[in-house]
């Protein structure tokens, strides 16, 4: 079971790149600051190499966190896995963002509260997952627009020739959104890995060994390089019109709330804070140019994620316990 648990968190961690190659490269292609091949290049770059640089907190809470030692099964974890995946499947077949974060803590919270009940989550830890996953895009949307008016400010006696600047300076500020989101996003599950291979008796306490690191890395890196058109669209274009100072200041108000999220060990969604920093931005500009429409179908997006991703891996809980797995 234990290399079934491998095999889909890496599954998992393919489509999660297929899902981010949209949601990072949104603001890079859409303010034509570089093309789509070689920022897919550059992210998948990044996406391998986030991983091995900002430690592993935020695998200590998913792995941790979340449900008590004698909960902590395989197939609970399994159930999870799936789950989550099913829903990432889904709203990858609806063109819709959503958050893989999301998903997978609703699925392992559905999952365990299935096989053990709810006495086996760990509330404590549950209160501040979904403290940094709420806070984390109004922490964006705040930044972005605060940050925007201070470039708009510093920026209002310069010539046209400025956004030649920041249109070059996004391939930084970009590199830096990647490589945080690529440390974020791929400790998810090398969490869950790590949990496994204690369980199975096969590393001491919850040290992340290094080849984990890497297949999580290597995976999403390869879901990274197949792109993913339709939410790039989404998210890039359908907020708000994006020119080159917005993707600059975007990238960097996102950049800064990842960062501080994982190195403080709490799993955030890159969708809903790159998202709510393209709005903050764009309102700092001109809030009738916002799309709010298009927003407002993302935030039920987001509002849905945790209880459906946690009713779907409660049901392949069910299915396992049928099967014999307990």
């Amino acid at each position: 079971m234990l290399l079934m648990l491998i095999g889909s968190v890496l599954l998992f961690d393919f489509l999660n790149g297929f899902h981010d190659s949209a949601k990072l490269l949104a603001t890079l292609i859409a303010s034509r600051a570089l093309a789509a091949r070689p920022a897919l290049l550059l992210t998948a770059a990044a996406m391998l190499t986030g991983p091995f640089l900002f430690g592993s907190a935020i695998a200590r809470t998913v792995g941790r966190g979340l449900v008590l030692p004698d909960a902590a099964t395989l197939p609970v974890f399994l159930a999870a896995v799936w789950g989550a995946t099913t829903w990432a499947l889904v709203t990858w077949y609806t063109g819709m963002p959503s958050s893989r974060a999301h998903a997978l803590v609703g699925a392992i919270l559905g999952s365990a509260a299935v096989s053990s009940g709810l006495g086996s989550l760990q509330w404590a830890g549950m209160r501040t997952v979904y403290a940094a996953l709420l806070l984390s895009p109004l922490l964006g949307l705040l930044i972005g627009y605060l940050l925007m008016k201070l470039v708009l400010e510093l920026a209002q006696a310069a010539s046209p020739s400025i956004n030649l600047w920041f249109k070059r300076a996004q391939r930084f500020t970009f590199m830096g959104l990647a490589l945080t989101h690529g440390s974020n996003s791929a400790q998810n599950s090398m969490g869950i890995i790590t949990l496994g291979l204690s369980v199975s008796g096969l590393v001491q306490g919850f040290a992340v060994p290094l080849w984990v690191v890497a297949a999580s890395a290597t995976a999403t890196a390869a879901g990274m390089l197949t792109g993913g058109g339709s939410l790039m669209r989404t998210l890039g274009s359908g907020m708000c019109t994006v020119r080159q100072v917005l993707g600059f200041v975007s990238q960097v108000a996102a950049a800064v709330v990842i960062l501080g999220a994982a190195l403080t060990g709490g799993p955030v969604s890159t969708t809903h804070v790159n998202g709510a920093a393209i709005m903050g931005v764009g309102a700092a500009q001109n809030a009738r140019r916002v799309r709010w429409g298009v927003a407002s179908e993302i935030l039920w997006t987001w509002l849905l994620t945790i209880p459906l991703s946690a009713l779907l891996a409660g049901i392949f809980s069910l299915l396992l316990r049928q099967t014999g797995m307990k």
